[in-house]
């Protein structure tokens, strides 16, 4: 290498809720994944937590949209505006001489081809020169710190936004996976849900994060329990505000079917596992990352069910972040991995 390197490299996290990346070891954006367009113009007005600052609060001219939905790029010009946003955010000084730029983005392991391809297509419009692809669930073992090279059994349950991964690991490879679309967007659907039909109170889908945030729960008996949370909605019955004070238990019991379909997904994933490969599990133990593993509760619930021990990652959140900087720092060593 030269005395001054060129290229310009990025991990992308792109994430249904969040997209992080990291340059030179560093998380130096980590902001919601939206974007608000002017409609008359169609020109971007702001992404990330200003575009979230406006979500549901908007003027007729203005729209702000998430461009990814359960995991997969549901807006591809939208998606090309956010990336190209975000990575602004990472070099506000461009110099004389724009440098090149290699990015490693994960995606969702149960992507086709059409979806992979789409969001490579975003990554590169927004002016990446290269462009690798790489499994979530590979993504979040990398950065849990596991060796995914070893002839080893290791399973990882990401819980993002849009979908939940499920995946068993060895020799580098995914030897068997799952993608549900049920995640954090379908908890906070849900809540929205139960606050309609249990309180008939109108709320949207900012206060269900608070809510979640702050009483959600897997299980209906915990031992350290949060405080109540109040929330203002819409009486639907009088149009009126209606103050609502809403408990763990509650938010347990309306969460319960979407939990029970995580459930079910990593129940088939462990009955499709190699008798060998499920005894290392069962030595290992099941790591869970993403935002939906700080769920109260649900390491134990998990643990309880399948008589394995349900690891919380150290960083749950930015383990998939971590993982693709890592592969983008040995992009020979993980060449296997790309897609």
């Amino acid at each position: 290498m030269g005395l001054f390197s060129f290229t310009q490299k990025l991990a992308i996290d792109l994430g249904t809720a969040n997209t992080v990346i990291i340059k030179d070891g560093k998380i130096i954006v980590d902001q919601p994944s939206y974007v608000t367009i002017n409609r008359k113009t169609e020109k971007v007005e702001c992404v990330g937590a200003e575009a979230y600052r406006r979500f549901e609060k908007e003027n007729n001219d203005l729209t702000t949209v998430r461009p990814l939905r359960d995991g997969v790029v549901a807006d591809l010009m939208a998606s090309e505006f956010m990336i190209r946003g975000l990575i602004k955010m990472t070099n506000p000084k461009r110099g004389l001489f724009p440098s090149a730029l290699k990015v490693v983005v994960c995606v969702p392991s149960g992507s086709t081809d059409v979806e992979i391809r789409a969001v490579r297509d975003a990554a590169e419009k927004a002016g990446a020169n290269e462009v690798y692809l790489i499994h979530e669930p590979m993504a979040a073992a990398i950065g849990i710190g596991l060796d995914v090279m070893e002839p080893n059994g290791n399973m990882v349950v990401d819980i993002g936004g849009g979908t939940t991964e499920i995946a068993v690991i060895s020799l580098g490879g995914i030897v068997s996976n799952k993608s549900i679309k049920v995640a954090g967007d379908e908890f906070t659907n849900d809540i929205v849900d139960h606050m309609k039909m249990k309180h008939s109170v109108r709320i949207g889908e900012r206060t269900a994060e608070e809510i979640k945030k702050n009483v959600g729960s897997a299980l209906s008996e915990l031992d350290e329990e949060p405080e109540e949370f109040q929330v203002i909605g819409q009486d639907l019955a009088s149009i009126l505000p209606k103050a609502i004070s809403v408990n763990y238990r509650e938010i347990a019991s309306c969460l319960e079917k979407s939990i029970t379909k995580i459930e079910t997904a990593i129940g088939n994933a462990l009955d499709n596992t190699a008798p060998e490969l499920y005894a290392d599990i069962y030595n290992n133990g099941v790591y869970l990352a993403g935002g939906g593993a700080q769920l109260r509760g649900l390491a134990k619930r998990l643990t309880d069910k399948f008589q394995i021990p349900f690891i919380v990652a150290e960083d749950p959140l930015y383990a998939v972040a971590k993982g693709t900087y890592i592969a983008l720092q040995n992009t020979s060593k993980f060449a296997l991995l790309f897609k």
